[in-house]
């Protein structure tokens, strides 16, 4: 298993650009040091043209790579085209489907998503603590929580002129298997799909 499967807590903090083309993040441990990244892959010079004149983010689909330190592929994300409801598909190193992330059909309420297995069983809720969706609590079947994906505002001038954003996460030790992969798929998953639908 991939160490970054294994850290409890870790932040992820995009990586800042004036126009947004690429999505890209790096995942940090507690004490700063570099423990993987989320990279957009397989874009088309159209597509990038598209995204740099249009507002239709939302009506494409983005895949992403998720790594660990060493450059090994961890998480596959596909993030198909989305016109109210987004949704996230998870595939392991291998490319094995592992689950998806739902956003719930719900109008006029918080945002909530549903982390789904191959089955079509819902393992975890992820909903958000504010309308404005910044900070999600995660919650197992039974009400039991499992953890928080948090905005980090930081402060920084930075985050008001450009489109970088950062997140910590925290998961609960107990959790493991491809419920963990998933979680950790969350923490780029749900900024894309809700970040995406806000341009």
């Amino acid at each position: 298993m991939s160490a970054l499967l294994t850290q409890n807590q870790f932040f992820v903090n995009q990586k800042v650009k004036l126009i947004e083309l690429t999505n890209e993040y790096k995942i940090r441990d507690e004490a700063g040091t570099d423990i993987g990244m989320i990279r957009e892959e397989g874009q088309s010079k159209l597509k990038k043209v598209a995204r740099f004149a249009t507002n239709l983010d939302s009506m494409m689909t983005h895949r992403y790579g998720i790594y660990d330190a060493d450059g090994t592929k961890v998480v596959s994300l596909v993030r198909p085209r989305a016109f109210v409801f987004s949704k996230v598909l998870v595939q392991d190193a291998g490319d094995q489907e592992v689950g998806r992330i739902e956003q719930a059909r719900k109008v006029f309420k918080k945002v909530r998503f549903s982390v789904v297995g191959t089955g079509g069983e819902e393992l975890a809720a992820i909903q958000a603590e504010n309308w404005r969706a910044w900070n999600f609590t995660i919650t197992g079947p039974n009400e039991q929580p499992l953890g928080r994906i948090t905005k980090n505002w930081g402060g920084s001038v930075k985050e008001i002129f450009t489109t970088a954003d950062n997140y910590m996460v925290e998961i609960d030790p107990s959790v493991s298997g491809n419920l963990r992969l998933l979680l950790v798929a969350a923490a780029c998953g749900i900024d894309t799909a809700i970040k995406q639908n806000d341009k």
